[in-house]
C-alpha cells in the first residue's frame, strides 16, 4: 500500500475517536492531548488545575476538534463519577482512556518518609488509576484502549522513591490484570514505560536531575499515537521507551 494512502489509513483510525486524559495541564499529558488534537480525536482534558486546562482547551479547540474541559481531582470518587457523567452527556462514549495523572515525592529513605507522603502518592498514582478506569469502563466497547502511562519505576527500583517505586509496581500489576480481564471484550491495555521524561514531576522527585540527558514529553507522545495507530487486531503491550543516555 503506497505510504499516502497507509498514512490516510491510520488517520482515520483516529479521527473522531473520543479520548479522555487525565493529569493533561503539563507534561507528558499535555504532550498525549495535543498529538491528539492533531490526529483528529475529539478530547476530555481534566487535571485539578482549572485555569490551565481552560487555556488549554482554548488552543486544542482551534484544530476543529470538541473539547470538554472538566476539571477533577481523580483521588476523589465522587470527582470521579462526575467526570465521567459529563462525558457521557457531551461525548456518549469513551474510545480512549488515558490515565496519567501521577505525582513523586523528595528523596527520602524509607525511615524518614512521612506516612502522610506515602498515601499520597499511593492514592494518586493507584487509587486514582482504579477509580478513573472502573468508571470508564461502561462507555468503552470493542477496539477502545486503555492507555496506563507507568514509569520505568514500574520494572525498576530507586533508593529514596519508595512510595513511587511502590505505586508505579502495584499500578503495573493492576494494568497486567486489567489487560487479561479485558480481552474477551477485544478493549486493549497498554503500560506506557517511559524512562526519565523532561517534566515538572523532576521538581520534587530530583531537583538536580540533568534534564540535557532526558527525552522529552513529545517523544512519548508520539510512541503512545503510534501505538494507539495499530489495526484492531494487535497492540502494544508495554510500550518501554527510554532516553539513549539510558538510567540517569
Amino acid at each position: 500500500m503506497p505510504a499516502k494512502r497507509r498514512s490516510a489509513r491510520a488517520l482515520s483510525q483516529l479521527r473522531g475517536k473520543v479520548a479522555l486524559i487525565t493529569g493533561a495541564n503539563r507534561g507528558i499529558g499535555l504532550a498525549i492531548a495535543r498529538a491528539l488534537a492533531s490526529e483528529g480525536c475529539d478530547l476530555v482534558i481534566t487535571a485539578r488545575d482549572e485555569p490551565t486546562l481552560k487555556k488549554i482547551g482554548r488552543e486544542l479547540a482551534h484544530l476543529k476538534i470538541r473539547v470538554l474541559v472538566h476539571a477533577c481531582d481523580v483521588r476523589d470518587p465522587v470527582a470521579v463519577k462526575s467526570l465521567l457523567a459529563a462525558v457521557e452527556r457531551q461525548f456518549h462514549r469513551l474510545d480512549i482512556l488515558i490515565n496519567n495523572a501521577g505525582i513523586a515525592h523528595p528523596s527520602q529513605n524509607v525511615d524518614k518518609l512521612p506516612f502522610e507522603s506515602w498515601l499520597e502518592v499511593i492514592d494518586t498514582n493507584l487509587n486514582a488509576l482504579f477509580l478513573v478506569t472502573q468508571a470508564g469502563l461502561p462507555m468503552m466497547k470493542r477496539g477502545s484502549t486503555v492507555v496506563n502511562n507507568l514509569s520505568i519505576a514500574a520494572k525498576r527500583v530507586f533508593a529514596g522513591s519508595s512510595a513511587y517505586n511502590a505505586s508505579k509496581h502495584g499500578a503495573l500489576g493492576f494494568t497486567n490484570t486489567l489487560r487479561e480481564e479485558l480481552r474477551s471484550r477485544e478493549i486493549r491495555v497498554i503500560a506506557v514505560v517511559a524512562g526519565a521524561t523532561h517534566t515538572e514531576i523532576w521538581d520534587s522527585l530530583w531537583p538536580q536531575a540533568p534534564r540535557e540527558k532526558m527525552m522529552s514529553p513529545e517523544t512519548v507522545a508520539v510512541a503512545v499515537v503510534n501505538a494507539l495507530k495499530l489495526p484492531l487486531d494487535s497492540t502494544m503491550e508495554e510500550l518501554v521507551i527510554l532516553p539513549t543516555a539510558g538510567t540517569l
